[in-house]
């Protein structure tokens, strides 16, 4: 079943009377596979009131098994239950288990489940300001030195912290998280469902300039705007610039890691990921469910298939059409070209070495051939 428990009180977990000072959600193994669609093995009573990793876990916890090689670490958890791969599902364990097809996706649930559990404040701090033209659900948190400007709306069940800028008109949905020190220009949009970690900047200027002949550059106004859909969710000191003129797109499910430089009037198809500390120039297009590695970098004025991957470090100067190209290198080459040519790049001082001793023997005979022709 499940239940809340109040400040300080004491509950029965795996046989044990633990007390607890502070508010926390609980749920029986039971009620956990109800909700994640798993099979239970074991004692399906035992209350869970959160999860860690098996080297981490306490009494009251649920841990998970994701990788083979840790079996043996599960007869040592102080875990009270364990979230297991169905292919375990006969395996016997010391505690309590839930079987499920994917174990991280279950554990992506469970997770959900205690961290909604904490439940999220309502109402604005009094050391917040917010426009009176300003339009804040009454179900939005506010937190304090956060500032809302001329025109911003804000939808149900989002929660703002601290030191948070949205400017005129910037339109944020439902159940948004606005951590600490974001700063939303201008005429933003941002969608349902979206986590901004702290200083994420979305609506700074793209980088235009105009060259002129003297050698200086003339600034070209940007005057669009960022549009985020759905689901979106970007990491700490990502940067995402307004359009020039029309929008910089973030399509729905878009997942950015921190350290991310996106610039002006880029498109990020639906459910596509970012390493950290990647870059993307101007007026590129990257499809549907494409994986971005770390430190890669794209050029501007291309446009990526759907199901795009690029390795770590690689730098893209050139479209793809196919979908689920594979990229690697710099500038990157078709994955398994590039496997196959720094095969031979790591042996060329070897080859060289090899060219070099062939060389001689050629000009041995050369000069053998040569010999005999006098004679």
């Amino acid at each position: 079943m499940l239940c809340k428990v109040g400040t300080k009180v004491a509950v029965i977990v795996a046989g044990n009377n633990i007390t607890f000072d502070h508010d926390f959600m609980t749920y029986t193994v039971g009620k956990l596979a109800e909700l994640i669609g798993g099979s239970v093995k074991g004692d399906s009573s035992i209350q869970i009131i959160g999860a860690a990793g098996l080297d981490r876990a306490t009494t009251g916890e649920i841990t998970f098994l994701s990788n083979d090689k840790y079996i043996s670490e599960t007869e040592k958890t102080a875990a009270s239950a364990i979230l297991v791969h169905q292919k375990y599902a006969d395996k016997s364990f010391t505690i309590p288990t839930i079987s499920v097809s994917n174990v991280y996706t279950a554990l992506a649930e469970i997770l959900t489940l205690f961290d909604s559990a904490q439940g999220r404040n309502a109402g604005v701090s009094p050391m917040a300001f917010c426009h009176p033209e300003a339009e804040v659900h009454e179900t939005v948190y506010i937190g304090a030195f956060s500032i809302l400007e001329d025109g911003v709306s804000v939808d149900s069940n989002t929660h703002i912290l601290g030191q948070v800028y949205l400017g005129t008109n910037v339109q944020i949905g439902k159940n948004c998280i606005i951590y600490p020190g974001v700063k939303i220009y201008k005429d933003c949009q941002i969608g349902d469902n979206c986590i901004l970690h702290s200083n994420v900047i979305i609506g700074s200027d793209g980088f235009g300039f105009a060259p002129q002949q003297d050698g200086t550059f003339v600034k070209i106004p940007q005057i669009g705007n960022v549009i985020i859909e759905d689901e979106v969710e970007i990491g700490a000191n990502t940067v995402v610039d307004r359009a020039t003129m029309g929008a910089t797109l973030l399509k729905k499910g878009v997942k950015l890691d921190n350290l991310i430089q996106v610039a002006h009037n880029v498109e990020i198809g639906e459910n596509t990921v970012i390493a950290a500390q990647a870059g993307i120039a101007g007026s590129t297009r990257l499809g549907a469910q494409c994986q971005v590695g770390g430190q890669a970098g794209i050029v501007g004025h291309i446009h990526l298939a759907d199901g795009t991957m690029i390795q770590a470090q690689s730098g893209v100067t050139r479209s793809t059409k196919e979908p689920g190209t594979k990229l690697y290198g710099s500038p990157a080459l078709d994955y398994g070209n590039y496997l196959q040519s720094y095969a031979v790049f790591k042996n060329l001082k070897a080859l060289q070495a090899r060219m070099k001793q062939m060389e001689r023997q050629l000009k041995a005979l050369d000069n053998v051939d040569e010999d005999k022709a006098a004679d």
